[in-house]
């Protein structure tokens, strides 16, 4: 349980981002009528832009044109020899999330960032930027590194390893954090592990102080991509060992991104900054809607209460699903 106060209120319901376009190229040959002239129309998607139909085809087709044509629909082989660049649109996700997240409440001092990708199609989007504290759910990433260097000395982990393992995650155990904190060299062993698992924007927090880690949207994405996606560093039976402890999580904490799907595996944050008196509230983990697996990171500071930045969280968290939802169809 994070510091100092914890009331939960939901129940689950029961590549960096890569939007890359493969340029897909498709030519179609139209008859003229009355002159067999051939008219040729190639479709690219790609960004490199549109090139004229005049730009394609030269030099203007006139009465050698049809001679041109003529000799071409005898000789099939030699019919394309110019072809407009005609670019299907691209969606953009990003926008269409900004869209969605216009919708949602954010209070004058609050501040959200949101990551989304879909597993299946490999889509993703993302809003806001900056960092933020990571509180609790830097201990999917402590229990990462305690993986991987069990993995490095090509041992399981021991019992009393696996006991904290099992309550920080699955009931966000203070104490048993701080244990393993240590056991990996604090924030110096947590950037070790992060440099191989990909997160550039993460750094762990001073001397004792796991909670105050910083951390971006898009690294915490990436490092849900290392437990649920298969390209990781992780080992297999890591990754399904992190699984399973993300899917049982204890009844009360089992909302933020949960709300924007079913099949849940999560890890969620909370903290009141001493400060400010203002709730850091932050949630990651991966959903299942309408038969797509999605990964979703949600953060958010400022809070003036912890349900405030729930609410805040589980709404960002349905933006994102739902805009990439609305991008597929």
């Amino acid at each position: 349980m994070d510091p100092k106060r914890a009331r939960r209120p939901r129940v689950c319901p029961s590549r960096r981002r890569p939007l890359l376009h493969a340029a897909v190229v498709s030519v179609v040959l139209v008859s003229a009528a009355g002159g067999g002239t051939a008219n040729v129309r190639a479709r690219a998607h790609d960004t490199t832009g549109l090139v004229s139909s005049s730009e394609a085809s030269g030099a203007g087709m006139g009465l050698g044109a049809s001679a041109q044509a003529s000799d071409a629909s005898r000789r099939p082989e030699a019919a394309v020899e110019s072809a407009a660049v005609v670019p299907t649109p691209t969606v953009d996700r990003d926008a269409l999330l900004a869209g969605a997240m216009d919708s949602v409440t954010v209070e004058d001092r609050s501040k959200v960032s949101v990551a989304v990708l879909d597993l299946d199609s490999g889509e993703g989007a993302a809003y806001g930027d900056g960092t933020f504290d990571t509180a609790s759910i830097v201990k999917v990433d402590i229990l990462a590194a305690l993986l991987l260097r069990a993995q490095d000395a090509d041992r399981e982990l021991t019992a009393r390893e696996k006991a904290y393992a099992t309550v920080m995650i699955k009931n966000s155990d203070n104490a048993s954090a701080t244990a393993l904190w240590n056991e990996i060299g604090r924030a110096e062993g947590l950037a070790a592990a992060n440099e191989r698992l990909g997160l550039g924007e993460t750094e762990g927090g001073n001397g004792p102080l796991w909670g105050l880690t910083q951390t971006t949207a898009a690294d915490q994405l990436t490092l849900l991509g290392q437990v649920f996606g298969d390209d990781s560093e992780l080992s297999e039976a890591s990754r399904a060992y992190l699984r399973g402890l993300m899917g049982d999580i204890a009844v009360g904490q089992q909302w933020g991104v949960s709300a924007a799907g079913s099949e849940c595996a999560l890890k969620n944050g909370w903290l009141p900054r001493s400060t400010t008196g203002l709730w850091v509230i932050n949630s990651i983990g991966r959903v299942t809607a309408d038969g797509h697996a999605y990964l979703v990171a949600a953060l958010s500071n400022g809070n003036s209460t912890m349900a405030k930045g729930v609410s805040l969280v589980e709404s960002a968290a349905k933006a994102a699903v739902s805009s990439l939802r609305n991008a597929e169809v």
